[in-house]
């Protein structure tokens, strides 16, 4: 099985909250950040998603702490599949924030879907973005989620 996808960052000055850990919209901002990492080191730039007219809408994000991250503390985020419908216009990807003692920091789930950009609701996605999400290593949760709904 391949590896996950993963980025290296630290936790910055304009990261903390009052409590001296990162503070909960950063987690957000660096999944989202690794998200768009992967898809761009495979071809796949922001401009590409306009020139398909199909731009990625978060619907969820579920984000579980587990261990703080401090200032300047290192960490790796690994990207994995956690769910997909057979069509590829909804997935789901958990990003895993893990220190440099090997404790997983926190884990952001979120749920994403494909939106066509002309029709502004959920499409099914070309083929080489659709396999580029089915080929990431999987969650030990994985679950396929529904295709959409025929309007």
């Amino acid at each position: 099985m391949a590896s996950a996808f993963e980025v290296s960052i630290h936790a910055r000055w304009a990261d903390m909250d009052q409590n001296g850990h990162m503070r909960t919209v950063t987690y957000l901002e660096v999944a989202e950040d690794s998200r768009m990492q992967y898809f761009a080191s495979h071809g796949h730039s922001m401009g590409s998603f306009l020139t398909h007219r199909i731009g990625p809408v978060v619907s969820r994000d579920e984000l579980q702490y587990r261990a703080g991250l401090c200032l300047l503390d290192p960490a790796i985020v690994r990207l994995e599949l956690a769910g997909i419908s057979p069509d590829g216009a909804r997935f789901r990807l958990r990003n895993t924030f893990v220190r440099a003692d090997g404790r997983t920091a926190a884990t952001v789930t979120s749920t994403v879907g494909r939106l066509d950009l002309a029709e502004r609701r959920l499409t099914a996605p070309p083929d080489e973005p659709r396999k580029l999400v089915a080929e990431l290593p999987r969650t030990p949760d994985f679950a396929e989620l529904p295709d959409l709904e025929p309007r």
